[in-house]
């Protein structure tokens, strides 16, 4: 078992399809949006919340910070970095609802 204090390994940044280069006033993500459990949008440190096709192209353009862009089943998604800190990760993120 790796150990919790070692930086991520090369592997976990290879499942990013791309790493955007955020702008320095870049947006955070600071919550989920779900549907029946699935991540269907993002709410960003400014209040907004976005569906994942208009996250996807924002963190694209540099305009979320943190995040990677992935893929699964033809479909883009964002993905967490991988840092030394866990609380930042997407899948421990509050959820909002409409």
């Amino acid at each position: 078992m790796p150990d919790k204090n070692t930086k991520p390994s090369s592997l976990s940044m290879n499942t990013l399809d791309d790493i955007p280069t955020p702008h320095a006033n870049a947006q955070h993500i600071t919550a989920l949006k779900k549907d029946s459990g699935r991540v269907v949008g993002y709410q960003l440190s400014d209040g907004r919340v976005i569906d994942k096709d208009e996250a996807v192209a924002l963190a694209r353009q540099g305009g979320i910070a943190g995040v990677g862009i992935a893929h699964r089943n033809g479909n883009e998604y964002l993905k967490s970095l991988p840092d030394d800190t866990e609380n930042n990760n997407l899948d421990n993120l509050p959820s909002i609802s409409d």
